[in-house]
């Protein structure tokens, strides 16, 4: 039950609750894990492409010899193993939890890893789906990683929350698209950022525009973006727009993600470099 003093609205304090990310309940990583940056990847709203941005970051650090995993906390629609075409599964030792890793060697821990049938239904309650993902952290054998990306889940629910007040995250990065509705979103997403203290790192806009193959005129085809206004309300740089591209989603359907060869998300990757 909240304390009547607790302003915090996290749906968790105790009566003594000074601090919505207390040092209590910080999970610590596996011993036999070293990660030293952490970036969330999240959005508002289910479709955006959150999982597509989460997948090529971490392929584009890795191309740059950095040490990449992804920790796939969207329990109930993980999507990170199909676009990187794993099939084989995690299994455990007297260590804890080995990761599977794709072709160049992102290693990547998701719920699909240890199903029978990676179509098979995750129907759990919200705390066994927060666990699962503290599990993620805390039990499996990451080692020595430069970038740990985290898929998570779209909207500020449990396992959100979880995450943010388990896990020091080095920052978060937003995944919109350009519908109207995304304002109001957005403005839920930086709000909760803010009341957990996680720095938001940037703005990534998916679907921005679609460039004809043929004569190479730009088209909105979700209408005009008003993201930069939003942005510049909540002082957040948008730092990429992407384009609505077919074969983005087929080679992520097949598993090819790391054969991926557009630079769309190159100035985040510098941005990410430069903090």
């Amino acid at each position: 039950m909240m304390s009547e003093n607790c302003s915090h609205n996290c749906g968790s304090c105790s009566s003594d609750c000074s601090s919505r990310k207390s040092a209590d309940l910080l999970v610590a990583p596996n011993e036999k894990s070293n990660i030293r940056k952490v970036i969330a990847v999240v959005s508002g709203k289910g479709g955006v492409g959150k999982s597509m941005v989460t997948s090529t970051m971490a392929v584009l650090m890795n191309r740059l010899g950095n040490k990449t995993t992804i920790l796939d906390a969207d329990i109930t629609g993980p999507s990170i193993p199909k676009a990187f075409g794993i099939t084989q599964k995690a299994y455990g030792t007297e260590d804890g939890i080995i990761p599977c890793e794709t072709k160049k060697g992102i290693k990547v821990m998701s719920v699909n890893l240890l199903l029978d049938n990676e179509t098979d239904p995750v129907v759990w309650r919200g705390p066994l789906i927060a666990e699962t993902v503290k599990q993620f952290w805390k039990d499996v054998v990451w080692g020595d990683v430069d970038y740990m990306f985290i898929d998570m889940p779209p909207g500020t629910g449990d396992v959100p929350l979880t995450v943010f007040q388990s896990i020091v995250i080095d920052g978060i990065i937003i995944v919109t698209s350009p519908q109207e509705l995304v304002g109001m979103i957005v403005d839920k997403a930086v709000k909760m950022a803010e009341m957990m203290n996680v720095p938001i790192l940037g703005i990534v806009e998916n679907l921005s525009y679609f460039a004809c193959p043929r004569c190479g005129e730009i088209h909105k085809i979700f209408g005009e973006s008003n993201i930069d206004a939003i942005a510049k309300r909540h002082n957040i740089p948008v730092v990429c727009k992407l384009p609505l591209d077919p074969s983005i989603a087929a080679r992520c359907d097949k598993g090819e993600t790391e054969d991926l060869d557009g630079h769309w998300l190159d100035p985040m990757v510098l941005f990410l470099e430069e903090k």
